[in-house]
């Protein structure tokens, strides 16, 4: 997987580095409907440059990386892939908007999650790659990853994975205290407050305040809040769907029905393991974590398509990424020829899935292998059949601000004190809001709520 919560958790500092200086960078000049540089050969000219060779540079953190890199050098002997590990998401985004600032050092391919994009494409550090004729390939991915990597009628990369999101849950615990898997979020509170009544030492879930979390939970329930025209903003975090997601999970925080462990710790992974967390909502990127953090949790754990509000299925994105190509590349067409390689052939998303990565692609999530596995951590489900449903109910029309970094940079001062209160999560969006829309404003943005 390219994404998940514990590569959100950026320190304040970094992620403020990272983002100062990118909105009055380049944003004058950039548009919805491409680059006016953007190349026009067609795939012809990538055909060309995959069979002429040369070397290209590629930053990537994903563990499939090397082995991708070395399969597709033996695909085409006359390209030569070096591979950089740069940092993982906050910290390789430093140093891509640094050499970006420079002019020089940016890698001729780069991974880049689906939040982070505008980051980089408003400032046009991205090449649009619609005139290789990649337009040709929306119909290989999702609709929502297609959608993360692509704005108006530019394509400024392609989707490696996906996390469209599911409900985990402990069926060992759910059957210990006659729980029903629950369909609606008023049935989910209602086995929070059943568990922990019967049981003070075990939770639903657990959850501290997470920005990515939160955000995909709003996109869930059909909010809203972040829209972007050009350099256009508008932020409203008070929207129908943010206040319907607030309203429900006050429900949780306000009564400490959620369990105070931070994601991703060692404590975390046991609680999983023994049963004191029950569910977890999260991206189809997570078997493969529980797999290896949560290894005592073996054959107790499904998968449920997630709860809604009106019974009616509804998921959201929660985390994934893909490649881009940077506007720095010597070589563009060869750096988009590799990129084509990476995230449409079979061959490299093969390795990708085995290493446990959740595909973006529309054949593999479709295909008959991959629908009819059936891992024994999850007692012989199926557990594929439900996240590729869920990739299929994704709420369309999400946007991300195109300073989301730093957005999810101050999460835990605003919305995080709230949990820490234990007290209405409306005003914590609210006090996230206002400080969004003074940063905003104060880097060039036009900002409106």
């Amino acid at each position: 997987m390219t994404h998940s919560a514990h590569a959100r958790r950026f320190a304040v500092v970094a992620a403020m580095t990272a983002i100062a200086g990118i909105a009055l960078a380049g944003c004058a000049g950039s548009s919805s409907s491409g680059s006016s540089d953007a190349p026009k050969d067609g795939f012809g000219a990538v055909e060309a440059a995959l069979e002429k060779g040369g070397e290209i540079t590629y930053w990537s953190w994903t563990p499939q990386a090397e082995e991708q890199a070395a399969a597709f050098e033996k695909a085409y002997p006359n390209v030569k892939v070096k591979v950089v590990n740069a940092g993982t998401g906050n910290d390789e985004y430093t140093k891509l908007q640094n050499a970006i600032k420079a002019g020089s050092g940016a890698p001729d391919v780069v991974q880049i999650e689906y939040y982070a994009f505008p980051q980089f494409t408003l400032t046009d550090s991205l090449l649009d790659l619609s005139g290789y004729g990649f337009g040709d390939f929306e119909g290989d991915y999702t609709a929502s990853t297609w959608g993360s990597v692509t704005s108006g009628d530019a394509i400024y990369g392609l989707p490696q994975d996906s996390g469209p999101m599911a409900l985990f849950y402990n069926k060992a615990v759910f059957d210990q205290f006659g729980i029903a898997v629950p369909t609606t979020w008023d049935e989910y509170v209602a086995a929070a407050q059943t568990l922990h009544a019967a049981d003070p030492s075990k939770y639903i879930t657990a959850d501290l305040g997470d920005a990515g979390f939160t955000t995909s939970m709003i996109w869930q329930a059909g909010g809203q809040p972040f829209q972007t025209d050009g350099t256009d903003v508008t932020i409203d975090l008070q929207d129908e769907g943010s206040k319907k997601w607030a309203d429900t999970w006050n429900t949780l925080v306000e009564n400490q029905l959620v369990a105070p462990i931070s994601a991703w710790s060692d404590e975390w992974f046991q609680a999983l393991g023994n049963g004191t967390i029950a569910t977890l909502a999260t991206g189809a990127w997570m078997p493969g974590n529980l797999e290896s953090g949560a290894p005592d949790g073996a054959g107790n754990w499904r998968v449920a398509p997630m709860p809604t509000y009106d019974g009616k299925p509804a998921s959201a994105e929660n985390g994934g990424g893909g490649q881009a190509v940077t506007k720095q590349s010597a070589n563009p067409a060869l750096a988009a020829g590799f990129l084509w390689w990476l995230n449409n052939s079979d061959d490299s998303i093969s390795i990708f899935l085995e290493s446990g990565g959740f595909p973006s692609t529309t054949s593999q999530l479709g295909s008959d292998e991959f629908l009819s596995a059936e891992p024994e951590y999850f007692g012989g489900q199926k557990i594929n059949e439900v996240l590729a449903a869920a990739a299929d109910s994704v709420v369309p029309g999400w946007q991300y601000l195109p300073f989301q970094v730093y957005g999810n940079s101050i999460f835990g001062d605003t919305v995080g004190q709230a949990y820490e209160n234990h007290s209405d999560l409306n005003e914590g969006l609210t006090t996230w809001q206002d400080a969004l829309v003074e940063y905003g404003n104060a880097q060039g943005f036009t900002v409106n709520k």
